[in-house]
């Protein structure tokens, strides 16, 4: 067998250990258990850049920041897409503001998933579910945050409408929250 050598986390600068394998290795340094429990480990998703938005994508911004109004994007199929987008996905043509129609502002919930411990920047500091919302008159899903209380409230299929933010920046958290219809 080979003999892997490598510097390991806690020991000295410079010091080394030797092991005849990869796997003489993981034994060494891995705590075992008895497989009772979920195997879980930290990842932290972060987008940490800024982009410009196109016309397209800065118009729908402009609309949820000023009239509470969401905007979709008729494609050359005649799918409506919310969020919109710049580029027609089946034809590569560039789509125009010309192209977008008022969509929502309720709609329904195509997938969601229960967030019961948030995290800091999350849109709410509470248990929440993240969804897909299928709004009223578009054939495509925005994902966002739904305030349902419980997650025994949550359903695919519910129909949820937008809460505003009152400070609005012209930006997706514009949209402080779904939550559902009455």
């Amino acid at each position: 067998m080979a003999n892997y050598t490598e510097e390991v986390a806690g020991l000295s600068e410079g010091e080394v250990i030797a092991v005849n394998s990869l796997a003489e290795r993981d034994e060494k340094y891995m705590e075992l258990n008895d497989h009772n429990e979920s195997l879980c480990g930290q990842h932290v998703l972060q987008y940490p850049y800024r982009r410009a938005t196109g016309p397209i994508l800065g118009r729908f911004f402009t609309e949820i920041r000023d009239n509470g109004r969401f905007l979709g994007v008729k494609t050359s199929s005649g799918n409506v897409l919310c969020p919109p987008v710049e580029v027609d996905p089946d034809t590569l043509e560039d789509l125009s503001v010309d192209d977008l129609v008022e969509v929502g502002p309720a709609g329904c919930v195509t997938s969601w998933t229960w967030l019961s411990e948030p995290r800091p920047g999350n849109p709410l500091q509470r248990p929440f579910a993240w969804a897909l919302i299928k709004l009223d008159g578009a054939d495509s899903a925005l994902l966002h945050a739904i305030d349902a209380g419980s997650e025994s409230v949550m359903r695919t299929g519910m129909r949820v409408v937008p809460c505003f933010c009152d400070e609005r920046n012209g930006g997706i958290r514009d949209i402080a929250c779904f939550v559902p219809e009455d």
